[in-house]
């Protein structure tokens, strides 16, 4: 059994943070569980593009208000708290932040804290 309190993970090699987001990875690939589990604020007023080529993600927003656009077909969608996004076509996405969006992200095959976006918005696929 593994307990940890998301302030312990402030300010380590878990606690990811960019010009529109923060992510803290409470569970990694190093944990062998077959998934990584992040909690993630993306900051008001802020648009992100994301592309996740090589992962599954799970999107599940406890609080905020923003929209979700598919960059490949255009539809967009309200983000509030209690919405839930499944890429399970890895499909290019981008988040708008009407205010701060605390979103809880899982991901398949687990990320191992040391993937950078790249250009495109895609994480490497790297393994333990």
């Amino acid at each position: 059994m593994r307990v940890t309190h998301l302030n312990d993970l402030d300010d380590t090699e878990r606690d990811i943070k960019s010009e529109t987001w923060r992510s803290r990875r409470i569970v990694l690939g190093r944990e062998g569980v077959g998934f990584s589990f992040h909690d993630t604020v993306i900051y008001a007023g802020t648009t992100s593009t994301f592309w996740y080529a090589n992962h599954i993600e799970a999107v599940y927003c406890v609080g905020g208000e923003g929209e979700l656009t598919n960059d490949e077909t255009g539809e967009t969608f309200p983000i509030t708290d209690g919405t839930l996004y499944l890429l399970d076509k890895h499909e290019k996405h981008t988040v708008r932040a009407k205010t701060d969006l605390r979103m809880a992200c899982t991901f398949n095959p687990p990320v191992t804290g040391r993937e950078v976006h790249d250009e495109n918005g895609v994480y490497p696929l790297i393994t333990e």
